[in-house]
């Protein structure tokens, strides 16, 4: 077993003194860090090698279970259709697109894995990118609305730092153009004469909006918009209408956006709403009665958010409001079309959407047969469509494409996932139940399960228990064909929808976070204490998981609860919170201050962490078994959190696991068939601390 050696290292902050024996792990060019890693490795690998059958069984099951040879359902934009294509035996996916029939042709042309499609052309295949590479990852990618050029962006360390480079769509040539070190987003201007795209400073912030034109050298490139305050992230888009460039930065709590014409990309920006502290808003274009409109969704005095109309000459001036604030629907997302526009929001804690009248503000939403599940909008290009592609998904249902059509209000049904092996849904069942946390609030908890296993309840059960509750993220109801493994081996996966998500509106979020945020940890053993208390599971019989800040809960709560778990499985887990957001010069800290307050200024904020941060918090109890998952490479989480934690639990007997990905960021290792066999090994681990690693 790997022992990291100790070496002091204090910190002083507001009067408290904490010496931190591991904080030598942070140096990855230390040849030292390496090594211990590599050991690390190495211990996990030799520790789950009885597991090896399982591991390679899991990932044949996923693997037997997926139609590898397949393709997207194609979507619309000018004269094209576009689509994708993966490949039995290839990593990633191939970009394609195929010529549109005419004008009046909506209805996509059902494709076939065997069959030339007609006049099809590939864009880009991501196996012949990726050749040469450990790690893949393809960002922007984008063509020119004349179909003419093609920009994409590729990441070959997992650092979330892409090059972007631009394609001869009619020659297949690559042009010169080569853009380093853009963040995530680039976008060709509506004329396909100019690229936008975002970069970062010396903190890995998008600060800077650029803009490039193509054919020439990227250090010609000229400044759009800069952002100096720490607290802001920043990033830009053209409206479906082609009319504007929105430049938008928000930090946690407060945003704000600015307009150049899309015809003029070198006018000065003008602001929509000055920012104002706690206010957020977004923006969209419209053409309303022939006059240029903007909708803007915002809560100024509206906690779960309002939707008000303005004209775009005068954005500050009269505001006609289209949805009032109503408590209890949290609106989440307006997006304009010519006609009409979509509408997300939350309510009684699922996602809703709708369509939207401009002139009444009236929704008309879609409905839905199911309990729980999960439906957006999305592949939606076009101005002024007669169809509107949306996707739908459930615990039970796999990833569904429909078309719903404008004309006569039904959904058309393109394509569901295929799930080989005679998957059949109505051998699983979902449904939410409510736990009673300290405090009286009802929380929550989403539940699956295969139904030849018996109900759930009727007797302790194996349950994976999930959970995140943090900048308002909801963990909606989605199907997994790699969750299979487990439901059919009796596990029970459930959710537990934690204070600091999204999943009950703003105010679900606003306490679980900054002095409020030990309700998110104590909901979620409040939940588990249920499904124990309820009969549906017990404590030998209870694994729970959690990513990034849900790895922050999976510390926190093995602290406060190690009795009450058999395993704890984080991955790229934030367990050394307070140090992290000590530290003015990590990536992202400035701007988290707003979600976790700011220990660096504020002695309450900075003793309110400290009693819970994971690392601190390490103690001298019997802690349930733990793996954690980590990548090197990785900008937001960084690897030495996990790392210091499973060092310091190892001091106090604790049987923890880390595996770190020496090739790979955030989002772990790339490519389909190398993903499947990294969540093999997580179930596998789990399924072995169920004790169902025979089953």
């Amino acid at each position: 077993m790997p022992v990291a050696a100790r070496a002091s290292f204090v910190r002083t902050h507001h009067g408290d003194v904490f010496d931190d024996p591991y904080e030598w792990l942070r140096d990855k060019d230390d040849r030292a860090v390496i090594t211990h890693l590599a050991a690390e490795n190495d211990y996990t690998e030799a520790r789950t090698a009885h597991l090896q059958p399982l591991r390679q069984s899991i990932f044949e099951e996923i693997k037997g279970r997926t139609l590898e040879t397949d393709l997207s359902v194609p979507s619309r934009r000018g004269n094209w259709w576009y689509y994708g294509r993966t490949v039995e035996g290839q990593q990633y996916g191939i970009h394609c697109r195929a010529p549109i029939a005419g004008p009046e042709d909506w209805t996509p042309p059902e494709l076939s894995p065997e069959v030339a499609v007609p006049g099809e052309q590939v864009l880009l295949d991501g196996n012949i990118e990726a050749d040469g590479f450990e790690f893949f990852s393809l960002g922007a990618f984008d063509v020119s609305d004349d179909g003419r050029r093609m920009l994409f962006a590729v990441d070959t360390t997992g650092d979330e730092r892409y090059t972007v480079r631009v394609r001869d769509l009619e020659t297949g040539e690559t042009l010169p153009d080569v853009i380093a070190d853009v963040f995530a987003g680039a976008q060709f201007s509506p004329d396909g004469a100019t690229i936008i795209y975002s970069t970062v400073d010396d903190k890995w912030r998008p600060d800077t909006v650029w803009r490039h034109t193509v054919g020439t050298d990227a250090a010609s490139d000229v400044t759009l918009f800069h952002e100096p305050d720490e607290r802001f992230w920043l990033g830009a888009g053209f409206t479906r209408s082609d009319r504007y460039l929105v430049i938008g930065m928000g930090s946690s709590i407060t945003s704000e956006e600015w307009l150049v014409p899309a015809s003029d990309l070198s006018a000065e920006p003008q602001v929509v709403w000055p920012r104002q502290e706690g206010v957020e808003y977004s923006v969209d274009h419209a053409i309303v009665d022939g006059e240029d409109v903007l909708l803007i969704l915002h809560n100024d005095e509206a906690l779960d958010f309002e939707l008000v109309r303005v004209a775009a000459s005068d954005p500050q001036g009269e505001r006609t409001v289209l949805l009032p604030h109503t408590p209890g629907t949290r609106l989440l997302d307006v997006d304009c079309f010519r006609d009409f526009a979509t509408i997300e929001y939350r309510r009684g804690g699922l996602a809703r959407i709708g369509l939207l009248d401009y002139r009444t503000g009236a929704v008309d939403e879609l409905e839905f047969d199911e309990p729980l599940y999960t439906a957006g909008f999305g592949g939606n290009r076009e101005w002024a469509p007669k169809l509107l592609r949306l996707g739908y998904d459930s615990f039970v249902t796999p990833n569904t494409v429909y078309d719903y059509d404008l004309a006569t209000r039904h959904l058309l049904l393109r394509k569901r996932q295929p799930v080989l092996g005679g998957y059949r849904p109505g051998d699983y069942s979902q449904a939410r139940v409510w736990a009673t946390a300290k405090d009286g609030t009802q929380v929550p908890i989403s539940l699956v399960w295969k139904r030849s296993f018996g109900d759930v309840g009727a007797a302790p059960r194996p349950v994976h228990l999930y959970g995140y509750g943090s900048y308002e993220t909801s963990i909606d109801p989605r199907f997994s064909v790699a969750r299979l493994s487990e439901l059919d081996r009796g596990v029970v996966f459930a959710v537990a929808h934690v204070r600091g998500g999204g999943e009950m509106g703003r105010q679900w979020y606003e306490d679980g976070k900054l002095l409020h945020k030990r309700n998110t940890f104590t909901d979620f053993v409040d939940a588990a204490s249920h499904l124990v208390a309820e009969g549906y599971t017990s404590p030998d019989r209870l694994v729970a998981e959690g990513g990034s800040a849900g790895g922050l809960l999976m510390g926190a709560v093995a602290n406060l609860a190690p009795d009450l778990f058999a395993g704890i499985l984080a991955e790229v887990p934030f367990v050394d919170a307070l140090t992290s957001i000590l530290d003015e010069d990590l990536p992202l800290t400035v701007i988290e201050w707003d979600e976790w307050g700011d220990p660096l200024h504020d002695p309450e904020v900075y003793a309110y962490m400290k009693s819970y941060s994971p690392y601190e918090n390490v103690r001298e109890v019997a802690y349930p078994k733990i793996l954690a998952v980590t990548s090197l490479n990785d900008t937001r989480v960084l690897y030495v959190e996990p790392a210091k934690w499973v060092a310091r639990l190892r001091e106090v007997g604790a049987d923890a696991l880390l595996k770190c990905e020496m090739v790979a960021g955030h989002g772990g290792v790339s490519g389909r068939y190398n993903a499947w066999k990294e969540r093999a090994l997580e179930l596998a681990w789990l399924l072995d601390v169920l004790g169902l690693s025979e089953a």
